[in-house]
């Protein structure tokens, strides 16, 4: 990281990831209860749709991506509206997180992208930095469930899910689900 394309597939267009739609399993989990509004810190937010739909909701966002073309995007839907949410050019991995103080973090699709272990390790304990005590991290991960395929997201299995959290977080939940319009496995 920082790929070196993703400000190319911003300019392209080629981000199948960006629907501009709220991302069906985070609405799910906070429709749910399972999480409250407050502090809330998105990895990977793109062009900000699911920043922007948390802050919708009462929810305090910062949105931080690697690529600077999607969160100018992201800036751009949110000028002139009143939203508790903020975006900037962040690359996790190489930067400590701004402070521990988010009781929520929420990544669709970043956390699988790291192909060493070390890298998804050290992801791992930059989302705990940024966690308060007692918050939660939700993180959509392409599964290996699924039969051999030629596109889509990389896959990781549950065993490097697990090597790379619980040395630092503890995993509450791990279960399969399905991406929208992807027939792809998370």
């Amino acid at each position: 990281m920082p790929h070196p394309s993703w400000n190319e597939s911003y300019a392209f267009r080629t981000v199948a990831w960006d629907t501009g739609q709220p991302e069906p399993l985070l609405v799910e989990f906070v429709t749910s209860g399972a999480v409250t509004p407050g502090p809330a810190l998105e990895i990977g937010a793109g062009t900000g749709t699911n920043a922007i739909w948390m802050a919708e909701r009462g929810f305090d966002v910062f949105g931080v991506d690697v690529s600077p073309l999607a969160v100018e995007s992201a800036q751009a839907k949110i000028e002139g509206r009143t939203l508790s949410c903020r975006f900037a050019v962040w690359d996790i991995l190489a930067a400590p997180p701004p402070d521990g103080s988010f009781q929520f973090v929420f990544d669709r699709s970043y956390f699988h992208v790291f192909d060493e272990p070390g890298e998804r390790q050290r992801l791992a304990s930059q989302v705990a930095g940024a966690l308060a005590s007692g918050g939660l991290w939700l993180s959509l991960i392409g599964s290996t469930e699924n039969p051999p395929r030629e596109v889509g997201p990389p896959r990781r299995s549950a065993r490097e899910v697990t090597l790379a959290i619980e040395p630092v977080l503890e995993i509450v939940e791990l279960r399969s689900a399905e991406f929208r319009d992807h027939n792809t496995k998370a």
